[in-house]
C-alpha cells in the first residue's frame, strides 16, 4: 500500500496562501478523479475479517463435529444464539462488520448441525444440505445490489455499503463453495463408500477405513484431480483479494480456509 503522505511533492507558494473557501473548493474540483480516489483504504480491517472468516470455517469444524454427533438437538439450539449475538454486535456501529460476519456464520452452522447430526450417512445429501442458506442469500444479494443500492453506512472507510449482511453472506458463499468443491474431489475419486463407512460406524473404529481411502487416491486420478481443485481454490480465493472491501476478504477467507480444512483432514487419516 502506498502512504501518498510520504510522496515529495512540492507547493507553490501561492497554493499554500489561505484561500477563501469557496476557492478552495474550485480548485478541488478541477483535480483530476485519480487524485480524489487516490488513498487506499485501511487494509486492518479488511485483515481482520479475512483472518475471521478463516477461523469460523477452519476451528468450528473440530468443535461442532463432536458436538452434534453427541448432541445434535444442543447445535442446531446453538443456531438461534448465533444469530442474536451477530444482531448484538451489528448494532453498534464500529462492530457491525463482526455482527455481520458472524450473521452469515449462522447459516454454516445450521447447515452442519442438521446434516451432521441426522444426515451424515448420506454423502450425496452433503451439498444440497450445506447449500440450504443459498436462495436467500443470491435472492438478497441480489436486491441489495439492484434494488437497495449502495445505502449502507461505511463506517470503517473500507468500502462496506453494500447494505445488511453483505460481509456475512459472501463469507457463506465462501465457505459453501470451498465445501462443494472438496465434494466435487469425493465424487471423482469414488470415496463415497468410505464416507459412509467411516460417517456409520464409531470414530474410534474409522482407522482401517480410512487407510483405504488414501490408497484409493494415491494414484494419478487422485493427484491431478487433488491439484485441479487446489488451483481453484487458490485462483478463486486470491482473485478476489484485489477489491480491498471487507465483504470480498470474508469470501477470500472462507474459501482458503478450506485448503487448511482439507489439509488438516488428510493428516488426521494418515496418522490414524
Amino acid at each position: 500500500m502506498i502512504n501518498n503522505s510520504f510522496l515529495p511533492v512540492t507547493f507553490p507558494a501561492a497554493f499554500l496562501k489561505p484561500k477563501p473557501s469557496k476557492q478552495i473548493s474550485e480548485q478541488i474540483s478541477h483535480l483530476p478523479n485519480e487524485t480524489l480516489s487516490a488513498t487506499p483504504p485501511p487494509i486492518a480491517p479488511t485483515i481482520a475479517v479475512f483472518t475471521m472468516a478463516a477461523f469460523l470455517v477452519s476451528v468450528p469444524v473440530f468443535i461442532q463435529a463432536p458436538l452434534v454427533r453427541a448432541f445434535p438437538y444442543l447445535s442446531l439450539a446453538l443456531t438461534p444464539a448465533w444469530v442474536l449475538w451477530g444482531w448484538w454486535l451489528y448494532q453498534r456501529p464500529q462492530r457491525q462488520h463482526w455482527g455481520d460476519l458472524l450473521i452469515g456464520f449462522s447459516w454454516s452452522w445450521l447447515a452442519g448441525s442438521i446434516y451432521w447430526g441426522w444426515l451424515r450417512t448420506e454423502p450425496y445429501l452433503h451439498l444440497p444440505v450445506e447449500a440450504i442458506g443459498l436462495p436467500f442469500c443470491l435472492g438478497y444479494l441480489w436486491y441489495s445490489q439492484y434494488s437497495l443500492g449502495r445505502t449502507g453506512k461505511d463506517n470503517l472507510g473500507v468500502g462496506y455499503k453494500s447494505g445488511f449482511l453483505s460481509i456475512g453472506l459472501w463469507f457463506y458463499l465462501g465457505s459453501l463453495l470451498g465445501t462443494a468443491l472438496t465434494d466435487l474431489y469425493f465424487y471423482v475419486n469414488q470415496l463415497i463408500p468410505y464416507w459412509r463407512a467411516v460417517m456409520a460406524g464409531e470414530p474410534t473404529a474409522a482407522a482401517p477405513t480410512l487407510h483405504q481411502a488414501l490408497a484409493q487416491i494415491n494414484n494419478p486420478l487422485g493427484w491431478i484431480s487433488a491439484l485441479g481443485i487446489l488451483t481453484w481454490l487458490l485462483v478463486l480465493g486470491i482473485y478476489p483479494l484485489k477489491q480491498a472491501t471487507l465483504p470480498r476478504y470474508a469470501f477470500s477467507g472462507a474459501i482458503l480456509s478450506t485448503i487448511l480444512v482439507d489439509g488438516l483432514f488428510w493428516l488426521v487419516a494418515s496418522l490414524a
